[in-house]
């Protein structure tokens, strides 16, 4: 697929996703959902670890309100239907590592988008704004699920009704987002905590995404179940066999996951 409004860089196990729409701020048209799921399938495929991130000084502003045919036409549920969930289904179900690099402004589903990956590290200048009830509209793109699981039924809901502006730090003094970091060593941090996911145990982190997942459903009992089964199938992968010759030979463990 040849993509116009994102940039996909596969190198080294590792997938860089780039929302490519500085001019609009990265906001999200039907094209550029198309192409992001498009290049995630890609990356599942051909990677250990997923990165999204944006071109320019911004994350992602959301809904591209000036998109034709789109909400902004009032096929609002349509839209969140047949392609946002789709796209927002294969990041929440991906069996790899999903980092979201928010490099600036994320806003209404922007944001969503963004906690929807499994890891958030943002730059200290990003904001987080769940900016809906500006426009009469509730949160969507997931972000009535994911905010209140991250920080509690209060802080979501005083988010989503004042929408003001939330800083990365105090995201993560929150527990919205993994980290924070300065503005000079944003690439630098995200590269790096990739380049360790892509090194490391590929399946028991799908495993572990899935007993994460599954534990917000479960009673003790049935996460029990479910930790031992796969915990065993942990066992039996090659990584396993790995990591206990490599610790046992005092060594770095060298994965190689599928």
């Amino acid at each position: 697929m040849d993509y116009e409004t994102i940039a996909l860089d596969l190198a080294e196990g590792v997938a860089v996703i780039r929302l490519d729409r500085p001019e609009r701020k990265n906001a999200l048209n039907t094209r550029m959902r198309v192409e992001l799921l498009h290049a995630l399938k890609a990356a599942e495929r051909a990677a250990r670890v997923i990165v999204m991130t944006g071109a320019g000084d911004a994350f992602c502003a959301g809904q591209d309100l000036a998109d034709r045919g789109n909400a902004a036409n009032l096929e609002v549920e349509r839209t969140l239907r047949d392609e946002y969930e789709p796209l927002l289904r294969a990041i929440h179900d991906s069996r790899l590592p999903v980092i979201a690099a928010v490099n600036g402004a994320a806003a209404g589903a922007g944001a969503n988008l963004a906690l929807a990956a499994d890891v958030v590290i943002a730059a200290e200048r990003a904001v987080f704004v769940q900016a809906f009830s500006r426009i009469g509209l509730i949160p969507d793109a997931g972000g009535t699920y994911w905010l209140p699981r991250q920080v509690g039924v209060a802080k979501a809901m005083g988010a989503m009704l004042f929408a003001e502006p939330v800083s990365a730090c105090q995201a993560e003094a929150w527990g919205m987002i993994w980290q924070a970091v300065p503005d000079a060593g944003f690439e630098d941090a995200w590269k790096a905590r990739a380049r360790q996911l892509a090194d490391g145990p590929t399946e028991a982190y799908a495993r572990m995404k899935q007993a994460l997942r599954q534990s917000y459903e479960n009673g003790l009992d049935a996460q029990f179940r479910l930790e031992a089964h796969l915990q065993g199938e942990c066992g039996r992968t090659r990584d396993f066999t790995e990591g206990v010759m490599a610790f046992l030979e005092k060594r770095p463990a060298k994965f190689e996951g599928r």
